[in-house]
């Protein structure tokens, strides 16, 4: 025989119920059907009764409204002779209700008793008008009022079983041999007065439990809306999946730990006899669903499914009073218990000195309470200190059974929690190690399942969300590649870039699922907000997500104030704005400490040569004990540019014009002109060879003229570039007289740095650097005669954002 068992969902309309009936007619042995009330009927009736106690206006309404629920479902189901007779018996059996809610009004007193008449209506109207559909079927189908079967005590609104005699009657009860289909009310049952009480939350599954264990069923079916029992919250875990199949430990410390298919209490009668259990979705029957059976597979993930519960309080009982001193556990659970505080978590520090354990926040004053009474006397002797309540927590648990057997496990948890930033609060594991919980922030649930969701259960894939700000030139290029690159990171490195949010001048945009990087244009103008960079940010933090990188594409001066905070939260920071890592050196180190403290990359290579792989080659020579002796090199692909395309036919500020429509200088050309860009650059590799300088000890040879230097907007200095034009004609014959080309070039050597402009001879490797190109040489204790070189491209919105892209991916080997 099987038992299977219809929630509200699954029975909450015609059309669902006409699936179910298509289910039970598939079953080739004798079946139990036990079905709850219409979905959100059983929650209608509890308020209706709640207005009746009140004498408040409207519960007649509601049970109209019930009314109309249970005639729409008769109409869809049945031909219209049975509508006839069964909406007469629905309105009947409302009309009962009615009187008793007016009862209710009019005595102002609910009693259990007569809640347990109210809220037990549900299942007997679903239950008779499933039953009326199934007829129509030509099914041998057969209703039974589990009031007559199961026997409870007195407790009209929890009712404990009265199992000897329950079991008895069920066997007797379902005994005819000619139904197909027998029929039950979940949830109701009756004392020994044969009146009505109910079985308390999830009745319903543990109606169809007891009838399993009477009927000793080869399986026990619990119908639901999902399909099965998954790795973990699929509401927060886009990822999660069915479990195929799991022990009954397993799902209990599931469902425990706020996986809300089944409720472990409920199911125990099915556990005694060892019933297989299957969670099936009665909106998708086809799919599989999860099995629970005495031993889960073993193949596959050792970890089974990571759960969660939120609205946790974790209280802390501490004091040198406790020490070596008997009791103190015993005290403070006595006192818990006394007050009906359940305990969720418990650990206790091996010196005895502090005892934590969470509860339901709700209970956490009442708990102070009670605990502060019990230890009054330690408290004022200062032995104990007053209980201390931490709330807005949550608990996130690993599950398996096999997890004992498997070395590392809690240390992939924690190091993968830490990594992302996620603080723990307290830590529990039982010695069967069947369970692993820790207690986090309440706002890091949801990057804390995705952390470990990936980290378990998922093929190795990194999902990357970037936050970007400036989508101009450089930025605009950015997205254009990721775009181009998604499906080879995805398939070839499994690295899955998503971009969350992007920001210009006057507008952002967010999107937690991914903005589509085909229409991001059209969706910023249509969807986007007021560009505000506050706001930016504390969206970006109030979303909480695993490895979210924060991407400056700007040359604001304004925006490298933000990396600071970013890091402290574990987001990595993107830079290609030169802003923040050439600032005074005390902020330069501060951002390194961060990024090493937080574990949050903070990455920066577009600052020096846009693409080229110049700080990396630096850092790698440093890391691997190298020391750097000297350094020449022409930083500045805008001012290459603009040298090498200066010639007798074009003019100086003709040339500069052009660079800036190509998009090689900056939007101020002075930056870029007045040498204070590659200023900026050579700092950096200064810095980042171990150096503790300044811009200001660098010396600055400006072959601009007083005038150009003098100029207040880019206007007035792209004007004095025409005025000034026989300064720079002189500067460059002088050149063409020495056969030499001018080059912008940066130096260090002995410590001392400096830029300026310089007649390169032929012979010299800067002399055949052309167009944008940048060139370094890194002369180093292992490189003394022939330098390092490093040279390509080192201006231009594509290399740049090629660089960006390289240091995104880059913040994935974190």
């Amino acid at each position: 025989m099987i038992v299977s068992k219809f929630g509200g969902t699954s029975v909450g309309s015609a059309e669902n119920i006409k699936k179910v009936i298509h289910i039970v007619q598939q079953k080739e042995e004798q079946t139990v059907v036990v079905v709850s009330a219409l979905g959100g009927v059983t929650n209608l009736l509890i308020k209706a009764s709640d207005l009746a106690l009140m004498n408040a206006s409207g519960y007649e309404e509601i049970v109209d409204q019930i009314e109309k629920r249970h005639f729409e479902a008769i109409e869809g189901l049945l031909n219209h002779d049975n509508q006839t007779i069964s909406k007469a018996e629905v309105a009947k059996q409302l009309n009962k209700l009615k009187e008793i809610l007016n009862g209710v009004a009019l005595l102002n007193d609910l009693s259990d008793k007569t809640s347990a008449r109210i809220v037990g209506l549900g299942e007997m109207l679903s239950s008779f008008i499933i039953h009326q559909a199934i007829l129509q079927q030509n099914m041998k189908a057969k209703l039974i009022d589990s009031r007559e079967l199961i026997i409870t005590g007195d407790d009209y609104l929890n009712a404990q079983v009265k199992f000897t005699k329950t079991l008895g009657n069920i066997q007797q009860g379902l005994s005819d041999a000619d139904a197909r289909v027998f029929l039950l009310p979940g949830f109701v049952a009756s004392n020994e007065k044969n009146e009505t009480t109910t079985l308390g939350r999830g009745g319903s599954d543990y109606t169809a439990a007891i009838v399993a264990n009477a009927v000793s069923a080869s399986v026990l079916e619990i119908w639901t809306d999902v399909s099965g029992m998954y790795t973990a919250n699929p509401k927060l875990v886009k990822q999660a999946y069915p479990i195929e199949k799991i022990s009954y430990q397993e799902a209990m410390e599931l469902s425990h730990f706020g996986a809300k298919v089944l409720y472990p209490p409920t199911i125990q009668p099915a556990l005694d006899r060892r019933i297989p259990i299957l969670i099936k979705n009665t909106l998708a029957a086809e799919d599989k669903g999860t099995l629970i059976t005495e031993k889960s597979l073993v193949s596959g993930s050792i970890v089974k499914g990571i759960s969660h519960i939120e609205d946790i309080a974790l209280l802390t009982l501490e004091g040198n009073g406790m020490v070596g001193v008997p009791g103190i556990s015993k005290r403070l659970f006595g006192a818990l218990a006394e007050n009906n505080i359940n305990v969720k978590f418990i650990t206790q520090a091996s010196s005895e000195h502090s005892i934590c354990i969470a509860i339901n926040t709700e209970e956490s004053l009442l708990a102070k309470e009670a605990v502060d009474k019990e230890f009054e006397f330690e408290i004022l002797q200062h032995k104990v200190n007053p209980l201390i309540i931490e709330a807005d927590l949550a608990i996130i648990a690993l599950v398996g059974d096999n997890m004992k057997s498997h070395q590392g496990i809690s240390g992939k948890m924690f190091s993968e929690l830490g990594t992302n930033n996620v603080n723990i609060r307290a830590i529990a594991q039982g010695s069967t190690e069947k369970n692993i919980s820790a207690v986090i922030s309440e706002k890091d649930v949801k990057k804390a399942l995705n952390t470990l969701h990936a980290a378990f259960f998922e093929d190795q894939i990194k999902q990357i969300n970037l936050f970007i700000v400036g989508i101009g030139n450089v930025g605009g290029k950015l997205l254009d590649q990721i775009k181009a690159q998604s499906n080879y990171l995805l398939e070839q490195k499994h690295v899955q870039l998503k971009v969350v949010a992007i920001a210009n001048s006057r507008k952002m945009l967010f999107d937690s699922e991914g903005i589509d990087l085909n229409n991001w244009e059209t969706e910023l103008d249509d969807q986007g907000i007021l560009s505000d960079m506050d706001e930016f940010m504390d969206t970006m933090k109030t979303l909480n997500l695993r490895n979210s990188v924060f991407v400056d594409n700007t040359a604001n001066n304004k925006v490298p104030d933000l990396y600071a905070s970013c890091l402290r939260d574990s987001i990595a920071v993107v830079a290609c704005n030169k802003i923040a890592c050439s600032s005074n050196f005390e902020n330069y180190k501060e951002l390194k400490y961060l990024s090493r403290k937080y574990n949050a990359p903070f990455l920066f290579e577009t600052n020096v040569g846009a693409g080229l792989p110049i700080i990396d080659t630096l850092n790698i020579l440093i890391s691997s004990g190298d020391e750097i002796t000297e350094i020449q090199a022409v930083l500045s692909g805008s001012l290459n540019f603009v040298f090498n395309h200066f010639d007798a036919q074009h003019s100086f500020y003709d040339v500069v014009e052009q660079a800036g429509v190509e998009g090689y200088t900056e939007p101020d050309p002075r930056i870029d002109l007045s040498g204070v860009d590659v200023m900026r650059k050579i700092l950096i590799l200064m810095r980042e060879s171990g150096m503790p300088c300044e811009l200001e000890d660098i010396t600055n040879d400006s072959f601009l003229p007083q005038a150009s230097l003098d100029a207040v907007t880019v206007p007035e200095f792209m004007e004095t570039l025409k005025t000034q034009a026989d300064h720079f004609e002189s500067l460059r014959k002088e050149a063409e007289n020495k056969e030499c080309r001018l080059k912008y070039v940066a130096s260090l050597k002995n410590g001392k740095a400096k830029v300026g402009l310089q007649h390169i001879p032929k012979e010299h490797p800067f002399y055949n650097l052309d167009g944008k190109d940048n060139i370094v040489l890194f002369y180093t204790n292992r490189y003394k005669d022939q330098p390092l070189i490093i040279k390509g491209a080192g201006a231009g919105a594509e290399v740049t954002a090629s660089g960006i892209f390289g240091d995104i991916i880059r913040t994935g080997n974190k």
